[in-house]
């Protein structure tokens, strides 16, 4: 095989797979938000069952302000009951006080039951500090992964690009040259598999006179089609990476 044709062909490889990796190092950023932002929902379901018990106890002072003015009110009451001088007078009182006791009750009954709803939310606060409690050591350890991730792509991605710098040194200029135009104008793919009809990539049909001279691989052809550089392999003895 014409060497640069086969220097082409790995150069596509490297080329592809630093694609594959810069990629993913660029994706990666990404990710990491998304699983950080995982803990958001966690944060929101927490700080909205810590208001609601901040709003209880705020509740149930307020309803223990009320008591303490009713007992006072309730007090006054009857003191001045006690000074009444007549029958309608004392009855008067006694019928404010019986409204004033009645009042205290409804209120110490709704004490009673924000207290009921306090138990229910403490409950719901400890469920959600513990979830995300969890839901962080999930995290941290998916964070973790993305990073090493990275320190590994990147490490790969220098190592492939070393490579690539030293196989393109090999390579023609004036096929490298074609090579980088191709590969610019076609999507990051100038090199192409062909069988003994067809460009396997843009699958158009080839004259005859060019197929019989591009199956001996001593040549560098391009696709008079889309323009890749071509190279022939029997059916069955494809090589995948090198042939994407």
């Amino acid at each position: 095989m014409n060497p640069d044709l086969l220097g082409v062909r790995e150069l596509q490889a490297l080329d592809i797979r630093v694609q594959e990796l810069t990629d993913e190092i660029n994706r990666l950023p990404k990710r990491i938000a998304a699983i950080e932002g995982q803990l958001e929902s966690h944060q929101k379901a927490l700080q909205a069952d810590q208001d609601s018990l901040v709003a209880n106890q705020k509740g149930r002072r307020s309803l223990e302000s009320e008591i303490s003015t009713g007992q006072e009110t309730l007090a006054r009451i009857k003191t001045q009951m006690n000074e009444a001088k007549t029958n309608e007078q004392f009855r008067a009182f006694r019928h404010e006080i019986e409204y004033e006791e009645q009042e205290i009750r409804k209120i110490e009954d709704r004490i009673l039951d924000k207290m009921v709803e306090a138990e229910s939310l403490e409950q719901n606060v400890k469920a959600a500090e513990t979830a995300l409690k969890t839901e962080r050591t999930k995290v941290a350890v998916e964070v973790e992964q993305m990073r090493s991730l990275v320190v590994r792509d990147d490490e790969e991605a220098t190592g492939k690009q070393s490579q690539r710098d030293e196989l393109a040194s090999r390579i023609s200029e004036e096929v490298l040259r074609a090579y980088e135009s191709i590969r610019k104008s076609r999507n990051g793919v100038a090199v192409a598999r062909a069988d003994a009809e067809r460009c396997l990539t843009c699958n158009v049909v080839l004259r005859p006179q060019f197929s019989h001279t591009m199956r001996s691989n001593e040549q560098v052809l391009t696709c008079e089609s889309c323009g890749r550089i071509l190279y022939y392999e029997p059916p069955g003895t494809a090589d995948p990476e090198k042939c994407r």
